[in-house]
């Protein structure tokens, strides 16, 4: 039982880690200083683990990595039509 509280707490830190890069994003815009390539791959692992949290039925899993994956991919999808954007200007 400790473990798994380990895991939901993981899961917490993780996921709240990557929200200020969020908020600061969606507030400005300003996608820049980001690498697409990492957000890129990142997004994806992410989804793969949510993936393999729900094969196995791991809600601390499932929990972290829906929200995670929602936030990046808030950043991605920014991040890409920011570039977008600039190839038509």
């Amino acid at each position: 039982m400790a473990l798994e509280w380990i895991g939901y707490v993981a899961a917490v830190l993780t996921t709240a880690a990557f929200l200020p890069q969020t908020v600061l994003t969606l507030r400005t815009r300003d996608t820049q200083g980001l690498s697409l390539g990492m957000y890129s791959l990142f997004t994806t692992g992410v989804a793969c683990w949510l993936i393999y949290g729900w094969v196995r039925g791991d809600w601390a899993l499932i929990a972290a990595n829906a929200v995670t994956f929602l936030l990046a991919l808030c950043i991605l999808v920014i991040k890409l039509s920011n570039l977008r954007r600039d190839q038509l200007q």
